[in-house]
């Protein structure tokens, strides 16, 4: 049993997660460094954020003709999710391969690397989640105890991102075309997600279908709907529970049957 490929990236994960500290520095450097010597620093994502959601908003509040005391918050926390959970997949594809000399030079638990990019994302969606109480005001509504229902989905939204990240992290650090397939399809599957458009206004029997066979669709109601609210529903709470646990079987197979092989491929 302890030889098993599970096990072997089991063992891996929990020492990762063990060396939280070490997480923490290196995400936090991360950010800094990317940002050095720049006044705003992350809050420049903020400021971008926050134009295109002004933009988004009314304009395609326009064409939809949707008030903007629904629309408007309906699309910021759209946008602040979605651009959290398409970085954290994107930047997962080269997790591995941004790490290489780390990895060739220090034995560490090759999980902390995808530790340190989730935690940098984490971070910089905090700078972002500046902006929601900011646009609920501007359309005469008040930040409610109601949103904190958020953070069980968003716990379950990392857990899921966790299994994701690793996975295309070592397809990507085999093949690498795999980023620029991937990037292609998180586009796809971004105009294919209510994002910037409402499901009420997609005709029942296929926007149902459409929803309901869209898993992103499922993780980002979890923390979308208390923001705004309501209530995920027990099939957002089913499909997400349901692709954790595949998801998490998967990756560790995965990863416990190629985790040696992850340096040579760099």
């Amino acid at each position: 049993m302890h030889n098993s490929p599970i096990a072997t990236a089991w063992t891996d994960i929990a020492a990762a997660m063990r060396r939280y500290p070490l997480v923490g520095m290196l995400g936090w450097q991360d950010v800094r460094q990317r940002y050095r010597r720049s006044t705003l620093g992350p809050f420049w994502l903020t400021v971008s954020m926050g134009i295109m959601i002004g933009a988004i908003g009314v304009v395609f509040g326009s064409i939809f003709n949707t008030p903007m005391t629904e629309f408007l918050p309906f699309v910021a926390a759209g946008l602040i999710f979605w651009a959290f959970i398409s970085s954290v997949v994107t930047e997962g594809c080269t997790g591995f391969i941004e790490a290489e000399g780390i990895i060739k030079e220090l034995p560490l638990p090759l999980f902390l690397h995808i530790l340190r990019m989730i935690w940098r994302n984490i971070l910089i969606l905090g700078h972002n989640l500046v902006i929601f109480p900011l646009v609920l005001l501007a359309v005469g509504k008040w930040p409610s105890w109601a949103m904190l229902g958020s953070i069980p989905g968003f716990l379950l939204v990392l857990i899921n991102l966790a299994w994701l990240a690793l996975l295309v992290a070592i397809l990507c650090a085999r093949y690498r075309d795999l980023p620029q397939i991937i990037a292609s399809i998180l586009q796809v599957v971004f105009y294919l997600t209510p994002v910037m458009w409402m499901p009420s206004l997609m005709p029942k029997r296929v926007g149902s279908l459409l929803l309901n066979l869209n898993p992103i669709y499922h993780l980002l109601e979890l923390v979308r709907t208390p923001l705004l609210g309501q209530t995920p529903t027990a099939l957002n709470w089913g499909v997400s529970i349901g692709m954790a646990v595949i998801g998490w079987g998967v990756a560790l197979a995965v990863y416990g049957r190629y985790r040696h092989r992850i340096a040579y491929w760099l």
